[in-house]
């Protein structure tokens, strides 16, 4: 096997062990419809769905911190290129500071 390979092969395992170290696992309650939907995705991609369930979820968090809106208040926090940036009223600055001190906790 080349090199290459082999120091591939070690870096993706050393992958997997750093984000198993990071795992939690969670017990919640699910709708019928869900589950089925999650065994049928899993079956069709040769995965289990203990497997498939954290790649959906962290996909759909990123989603959604991707798509928090900004809603401008009315204080003036700077300027940029000589237009005021507004302070974001919206839910992005509860949430973040919300995720701040949740990963103080679970660090």
């Amino acid at each position: 096997m080349p090199e290459r390979n082999i120091a591939a092969l070690l870096e993706q395992l050393e992958q997997h062990s750093r984000k198993r170290a990071h795992q939690q696992t969670v017990t919640l309650p699910i709708d019928r419809e869900d589950m089925v939907r999650l065994q049928a995705l899993a079956e069709v991609y040769g995965m289990d769905i203990v497997e498939l369930t954290p790649i959906l979820l962290h996909s759909i968090l990123s989603e959604i911190e991707a798509h928090m809106p900004y809603q401008p208040g009315t204080r003036i926090i700077r300027v940029e290129d000589d237009e005021p940036i507004y302070e974001d009223i919206g839910p992005t600055p509860r949430y973040l500071e919300a995720k701040r001190k949740h990963e103080k906790v679970c660090a």
